[in-house]
């Protein structure tokens, strides 16, 4: 591939995200006319590439004429949930074997000694040389390069595809890793050999053990999965470079992503995150709350200033932390796919299970029989039987009400569309509690954002939890299902890097944070001019990893600029600290454990106008009325209009209760709350001030 095809002009972008139920794209033209094309389709799990290509081809759009794909994967997070990964070995120090299986001292549940653990690599991979580095960096123990050979042969003979190497201490002096790689590569068949302080520079070894055994173990997978891709889209005439959302919200060329697999990992929900942002600043809410429910699983984040919180403290699973920055996202299994039960005690459960794309929910008709919350919001008049989309045999209401009857209502003397109501109010509460986890138990008050609700399912209940969590407003975007794909066309490209300093800052010179902090801009800059894209200018944002001496947990502190002293350093710890606990412990000495830059490529702004077709607006509000249909609020039936939103007035009225439907998600008005709509198309609901 020559030069000149490399480099996208960015003229038809198009973004596609893969959900666990379907896949999403949108088109934009960013040309003269601006023509704006979504399409949604069946996610195709076995081959992921297979919906990435029918939704390309549902969008009309030849591939040959589209000047960059933005890619969404889900890839590298499956295989790791689902523990579908690549035969991996690794070598480590002497007598730190079990370093990756030991981990820390936490439980699978709160309470109870109960709970089952899978190391990412098995045992008997984990193999020891001889060798050892000192905290200080001091050379210890040299090496054993016959031992390190005899222990690559030994995994090669295993199997294994992918390699690890791990040693202790190497964040302070990696020669020893550099050293085992160096005689790795002349024996490994391919590149899949990961060292742990090339991918993360961090003191802990647990942390930074896992973080690369997550990354090798997935790394044939993704690769095997984007040459796929690339061949497809070969084929079909798109000869340039398409890039992937990685987890921190930022893009990288898929030339490059297979050599740091793991910060793939939360590429999909970090993509809706980043579009999250973009919008609700355009928008004027800077402060808001993301919501964004999918078939199979909910996730929420929370973005200040329009920047979404980034953490390097992720853990996807029990004793499965990533520690490469991503976006912060707390997910919980309660998606429109989570199927409902009654457990042993007669309490109604809902997820983690997911009836998933295949069979589906039962209003699906493909052969599901558990019911779904997205059975309960059919039930309950919120959906439209006729509008669902990937129905292949149509299911009557009734039949659907009886279900939940049956399996959830019986034993407790309800009837199916009482028990459909308590599945549905259950779901709330338990998203409700994941908005908590990023909000008040970081010190935020709700109250002061908004809820920013997107995917699939997001606006059926976003009026709903935003009254439990006393938010004064909801922003639903003009297009809430497909958000995630958006999110892929208007990120930027993005670099993260951290250097673990782990001393406390007065012993910490201004000149040694001032040369760490250049050299990982310098580096993040050099990166993304490799890149396919040109960015319209490069930021660099820097901060720290803090904790009061004798703490085990971390403070993420943004640095106002280089030059920064111990003194200013324990300052801005102090008040960050406050801010969080409302503690003040200025008696204590703060340490610096880790430096951090995200070095960040500005692309040129996306126009949101035009996500839904001016030209398909009515004139009045009235002109977009549907039909009118009884639907359930708060234990009654309520006569309710339904709106056609790509037909309602830009700057429409109303009133609740009223649903407005739309071909990629359905937003529930509940009575009391009003509607306006803003210039992007994009719905504002006040909550409670419509009576």
């Amino acid at each position: 591939m020559n030069e000149k095809k490399r480099i996208n002009r960015g003229y038809v972008v198009a973004g596609v995200d893969v959900g666990g139920t379907f896949t999403d794209l949108i088109l934009i033209d960013t040309g003269e006319g601006g023509r704006v094309t979504v399409a949604k389709t069946p996610t195709t799990p076995d081959n992921q590439s297979g919906g990435v290509l029918a939704a390309l081809a549902q969008s009309g759009t030849p591939v040959e004429d589209i000047d960059l794909i933005v890619h969404g994967t889900t890839t590298t997070t499956n295989a790791v949930l689902e523990r579908r990964l690549a035969r991996t070995g690794m070598i480590t120090t002497r007598g730190f074997r079990d370093v990756i299986e030991l981990g820390r001292r936490t439980r699978p549940q709160p309470y109870g000694m109960t709970g089952r653990f899978v190391p990412v690599i098995p045992r008997d991979l984990r193999l020891e040389v001889n060798e050892r580095m000192e905290a200080s960096g001091r050379v210890r123990e040299t090496l054993d390069d016959a031992g390190m050979r005899a222990a690559v042969q030994q995994l090669l003979d295993a199997g294994c595809e992918s390699l690890v190497i791990h040693f202790l201490h190497a964040y302070a002096n990696p020669a020893h890793e550099l050293r085992a790689a160096e005689i790795a590569r002349e024996m490994w068949p391919n590149d899949h050999i990961t060292m742990g302080h090339a991918l993360l520079s961090e003191a802990r070894e647990f942390e930074r053990g896992v973080t690369a055994a997550v990354n090798a173990s997935v790394q044939p997978i993704l690769q095997r999965y984007v040459r796929r891709l690339a061949d497809e889209l070969n084929a079909q005439g798109y000869l340039r470079d398409f890039l992937m959302m990685n987890g921190n919200g930022g893009m990288i060329s898929a030339r490059f992503v297979t050599r740091e697999a793991a910060k793939t990992v939360m590429s999909g929900p970090a993509s809706g995150v980043m579009a999250a942002a973009y919008t609700a600043e355009r928008a004027g809410m800077p402060n808001v709350i993301t919501y964004d429910m999918g078939g199979t699983s909910t996730d929420v984040a929370l973005i200040r200033n329009a920047r979404p919180a980034v953490s390097n403290e992720i853990e996807i699973e029990y004793a499965m932390p990533i520690h490469v920055p991503m976006v912060d996202v707390q997910t919980v299994g309660a998606g429109g796919g989570s199927i409902a039960r009654l457990d042993d005690a007669g309490l109604i459960r809902i997820g983690p299970e997911s009836a998933g794309a295949r069979p589906g929910p039962i209003s699906y008709g493909r052969g599901g029989t558990e019911p779904t919350i997205t059975d309960a919001n059919l039930v309950l008049g919120r959906l439209n039987p006729n509008r669902l989309l990937a129905v292949d045999n149509p299911i009557r209401i009734e039949d659907v009400r009886t279900v939940f009857a049956e399996r959830i209502g019986g034993p407790a003397g309800m009837d199916g569309t009482e028990a459909a109501g308590a599945v549905l109010r259950l779901a709330n509460t338990k998203m409700a509690g994941a908005i908590r986890m990023v909000s008040l138990a970081k010190g935020h008050d709700p109250r002061d954002f908004a809820l920013f609700a997107f995917g699939g399912a997001g606006p059926l209940h976003a009026t709903a939890l935003a009254r439990e969590l006393s938010i004064p407003k909801v922003l639903v975007p003009a297009r809430p299902g497909i958000t995630n794909a958006l999110g892929c066309v208007v990120a930027d490209l993005r670099h993260d890097f951290v250097r673990t300093i782990n001393r406390p800052v007065t012993e910490v010179e201004s000149a040694t944070i001032r040369a760490v902090l250049t050299e990982q801009a310098e580096e993040g800059r050099a990166q993304i001019d490799k890149e396919a894209v040109r960015p319209q200018q490069i930021d660099c944002v820097h901060s720290a990893d803090m904790q009061f001496v004798g703490q085990t947990h971390l403070i993420n502190v943004p640095l106002p600029s280089l030059e920064v002293t111990g003194e200013q350093l324990q300052a801005l710890f102090e008040t960050a600290y406050f801010a969080r606990f409302r503690v003040d412990l200025k008696e204590i000495r703060a340490n610096l454990v880790n430096l951090n830059t995200s070095v960040i490529g500005r692309r040129a702004p996306v126009d949101l106008a035009r996500l839904i077709e001016p030209d398909g607006r009515a004139a009045t509000l009235d002109e977009a009325l549907v039909e009118r249909r009884n639907v359930w609020f708060a234990g009654k039936w309520l006569d309710t209009p339904v709106y056609a939103r790509e037909r309602m007035p830009l700057h429409a009225n109303l009133s609740g209760p009223a649903i407005i439907e739309q071909m990629d998600a359905t937003t529930v008005v509940e009575p009391g709350d009003r509607v306006s709509g803003d210039v992007d198309g994009n719905l504002i609901i006040q909550i409670g001030s419509g009576r």
